[in-house]
C-alpha cells in the first residue's frame, strides 16, 4: 500500500486543516503527487497548496487548470472542505442553511464538476467524497448539517453510475466523531434555547464532547487514502468499527425505533 499511489496525481479540498490535511499527507507517504485547496493557501511539507473558494465555481476552474498545468491530469479528487452550524430549525435563518448547502453539497459538486472531463479524457479516476455518519443518522439541532451530508451521499451514488462507463469510480466516505478544528470553527446558535428548555445547548455540547474525545484525525486520513488508492471501493463506507455497527443499526432497526434511540441521546 505504501507505494501505491506512486506516479498519480491527488487533488485534496479542505486540505490544509483536519482530516482534509491528515488525507492530503497519508497521500504523499503513498507516493501520491498532492495539491491541496483551501480560502487561505499554508506552506505543507511536500503538498503544494493553492487558494480557492470551492463556493466559487470560476476560482475552482482555476485551480484546477493549474493542477492540470503542471501535472498534466489529477487521478483522484477528495471532496474534504466543509463548514458544520447548529441550532433549532425553527430559529435557524434561511440563509445559514442555505450557506452550509452551498460549502457542503455545491462546493463539492463544484470541484467534481471541474475534474470529471479531465478525468473522462484520461481514461478514469477516483472521486472520494467525505460524507458524515450524521447522513444515515440524522441529528437533531444539525439538521442542515446532516442533511448537506445525506444529499452528499445521494449525489455520489447517482454519480457513480453516469461515469462507470469512463473509468471513473466515485465513493462517499462516513467518519464519525473526529478530534478536529471543525468543532470549533462550527457556527452554533443557541437562538429559541428557552423555548425548547435548554436542549439545543445540551444536544451540542454532548456532540461537542463526543468529537473532542474522538479519533485522531491521522486514522480518518489513513483510512481515506486506502479507499483512494484500492482498485475498487463501495458507493458508501464508513469509518471505525464502532460507527459501521451504528449505520448498520440504523439500516435495519424500524425506522421509528431507530429515530426515537437518537433522540433519547441528542434531543433531551
Amino acid at each position: 500500500m505504501k507505494n501505491k499511489g506512486i506516479g498519480k496525481t491527488a487533488l485534496v479540498t479542505g486540505g490544509t486543516s483536519g482530516i482534509g490535511l491528515a488525507a492530503a499527507e497519508a497521500l504523499r507517504d503513498r507516493g501520491c503527487r498532492v495539491w491541496v485547496l483551501s480560502r487561505h493557501p499554508a506552506e505543507l511539507d511536500g503538498i503544494t497548496s493553492l487558494a480557492a473558494d470551492v463556493t466559487d465555481e470560476e476560482s475552482v476552474k482555476a485551480a484546477v487548470a493549474s493542477v492540470l498545468a503542471e501535472a498534466g491530469r489529477i487521478d483522484i479528487l477528495v471532496n474534504c472542505a466543509g463548514s458544520g452550524i447548529s441550532g433549532a430549525i425553527e430559529f435557524t435563518e434561511s440563509a445559514d442553511a442555505k450557506r452550509q448547502f452551498e460549502v457542503n453539497f455545491f462546493g463539492m459538486a463544484n470541484v467534481t464538476k471541474a475534474v470529471l472531463g479531465p478525468m473522462r479524457q484520461a481514461g478514469g479516476g477516483r472521486i472520494v467524497n467525505i460524507s458524515s455518519v450524521a447522513a444515515p443518522v440524522a441529528i437533531p439541532f444539525q439538521a442542515y448539517y446532516s442533511a448537506s451530508k445525506a444529499a452528499i451521499n445521494a449525489y455520489s451514488a447517482a454519480l457513480a453510475n453516469e461515469v462507470r462507463p469512463f473509468g471513473i469510480t466515485v465513493t462517499a466516505i462516513q467518519p464519525g466523531d473526529i478530534k478536529t478544528g471543525f468543532t470549533a470553527a462550527r457556527a452554533k446558535s443557541a437562538a429559541g434555547d428557552d423555548v425548547y428548555g435548554g436542549r439545543i445547548s445540551r444536544s451540542v455540547s454532548k456532540m461537542e464532547h463526543d468529537e473532542m474525545t474522538g479519533m485522531d484525525p491521522a486514522k480518518a486520513g489513513a483510512y481515506i487514502a486506502r479507499q483512494s488508492l484500492k482498485k475498487s471501493v463501495p458507493p458508501v463506507s464508513t469509518i471505525s468499527a464502532a460507527y459501521k455497527a451504528v449505520t448498520f443499526l440504523a439500516r435495519i432497526l424500524p425506522p421509528s425505533l431507530f429515530n426515537r434511540i437518537i433522540g433519547n441521546l441528542y434531543a433531551k
